[in-house]
């Protein structure tokens, strides 16, 4: 990250990634479908020195995010964890809550970062091994970008991990079309 990058924090709770992105980037979008969070993120950003350089917005996904507005790099912690009927009724439950087969929200996702990603940015987005972590890739790769898991860390009964995705170039994209490795 550099004093360049404007960031999209989707799903910020309690603000830590934008800020922490705020004191290098230029400017931080942080967005929260929770009015508790997003107000738990502005007191932390006051705290923290960064509130000049952050938008927190209330909203579900990109629906706060302007429709010609873009990203270098978009943070998104989904809530992934597979849930029956009722489990996102509380706020709280929406924290976690990914719908019965835990893809819910993070299909949404993939279906509208692209739109909003700069031509040479980059998204990183965590989810657990608890849902398929190949159709994550296989997704993010149907919308052009090319994506790879970074990072990954066994915990309890999963392990989570990190995925980065990044525009393919149109080569690329043209080769991946006719089953052709790079």
């Amino acid at each position: 990250m550099n004093e360049n990058d404007v960031v999209l924090d989707m799903g910020t709770g309690c603000g830590i990634l934008g800020i922490l992105a705020a004191k290098k980037a230029r400017r931080v979008v942080a967005v929260d479908i929770n009015p508790h969070a997003v107000l738990c993120a502005k007191m932390n950003a006051k705290l923290n020195g960064v509130m000049e350089k952050m938008d927190i917005r209330l909203g579900n996904l990109f629906e706060p995010v302007k429709k010609k507005e873009s990203f270098s790099l978009i943070l998104f912690n989904a809530p992934y964890l597979p849930t029956e009927a009722g489990e996102q009724k509380t706020w709280i439950g929406r924290a976690w809550a990914g719908g019965p087969t835990g893809r819910q929200v993070i299909d949404e996702f993939i279906s509208q970062a692209s739109s909003h990603l700069k031509r040479d940015g980059r998204i990183l987005l965590v989810q657990s091994t608890l849902f398929n972590v190949d159709e994550t890739l296989r997704r993010l790769e149907k919308e052009g970008l090319r994506a790879k898991v970074i990072a990954e860390k066994k915990v309890a009964f999963e392990t989570i991990m990190v995925i980065q995705a990044e525009r393919m170039q149109r080569s690329a994209r043209r080769l991946r079309k006719y089953n052709i490795a790079e």
